[in-house]
């Protein structure tokens, strides 16, 4: 039997590549269980090699599963790069847009683009998750993320760069805290208080646990939020201090009664980029969202 290559087949595959699970792959492809395993034998069988694993930890790919996977997402890439060119001819036909995004983009910055961005493209949806930079790197080269927006010092070698803004890691206290007015203080010296702290496993909670482990010091979360605006609340009522982005500082500065010091550790300077595999080949809305995002960078710049 000669080798057979079906789009169904190649989109099966990257999913249970990317859940580890034959069920949750079949669910993302909307495919029953039964014929999605179905589908995964005639394709093994038509390659003539096995391309998972089958461990107790799940679906592990197999080198020649590794092979697969990478031209299965240049050729899905392909795919929705026609459909946005098409877009203007076929309607009905909807984009999908993958971005990555360190915890300051994912959760003051980008939210305020996405709404004018979606009203104006309303055949495209977006996944925006929040991820380490690291991560968001391996995900644009793998090609799993069609834009991610690092921060850092982080190797993005080989992808097209564009510089994007920065902002900076503050103390916020309250105003009745015994730091209030200190100007500038050293995270260690932070570290005898109790913090708020953003959910587990955000991109920010983990650059602080990060830190504060390279120092064999302990970050003692006292609660954890989803959000900084709950954080500075907390913060207000003097209950505990915490660590947010400067430009979400200032801006809750303005309502409620808190403190904020600059902090003199040199990673507390949050230099962000966007960066992808190349602008040129995005589909027409990626460079959309790419130019608004720059086009907003612009505006707050002149207030």
């Amino acid at each position: 039997m000669g080798m057979h290559f079906d789009f169904t087949d190649m989109r099966l595959l990257t999913h249970i590549a990317e859940m580890h699970s034959l069920t949750g792959g079949a669910k993302r492809s909307c495919l029953s269980l039964p014929a999605a395993s179905s589908r995964l034998k005639r394709f093994e069988d038509s390659l003539g090699l096995k391309l998972f694993h089958r461990t107790a930890h799940g679906l592990t790919l197999t080198p020649g599963g590794d092979v697969v996977l990478r031209y299965s997402r240049e050729v899905n890439q392909q795919l929705e790069r026609m459909r946005c060119e098409l877009h203007q001819f076929v309607r009905g036909i909807k984009g999908m847009l993958r971005l990555q995004a360190n915890t300051i983009a994912t959760t003051d910055f980008i939210p305020a683009i996405l709404p004018a961005f979606l009203a104006t493209h309303p055949d495209v949806d977006v996944d925006l998750r929040e991820r380490l930079s690291p991560e968001i790197v391996r995900a644009v080269c793998d090609g799993s993320a069609d834009i991610g927006i690092v921060v850092g010092d982080v190797n993005i070698e080989g992808l097209e760069v564009i510089p994007y803004r920065d902002d900076r890691l503050v103390l916020v206290t309250s105003v009745n805290h015994e730091l209030h007015g200190i100007g500038e203080v050293d995270y260690l010296q932070t570290l005898k208080y109790e913090h708020v702290s953003l959910y587990e496993g955000s991109a920010l909670s983990t650059l602080l646990l990060q830190m504060a482990s390279e120092s064999h010091s302990t970050l003692r979360s006292r609660i954890r939020v989803g959000n900084f605006e709950a954080a500075c609340r907390i913060i207000e009522a003097n209950v505990a201090i915490g660590i947010v982005p400067e430009s979400t500082a200032r801006r809750y500065e303005k309502s409620m009664r808190i403190s904020i010091a600059r902090l003199a550790d040199p990673w507390s300077l949050q230099r962000m980029s966007i960066c992808m595999k190349s602008f040129s080949e995005l589909p027409t809305f990626g460079r959309d969202l790419i130019q608004m995002i720059l086009s907003d960078l612009a505006l707050a710049a002149e207030y």
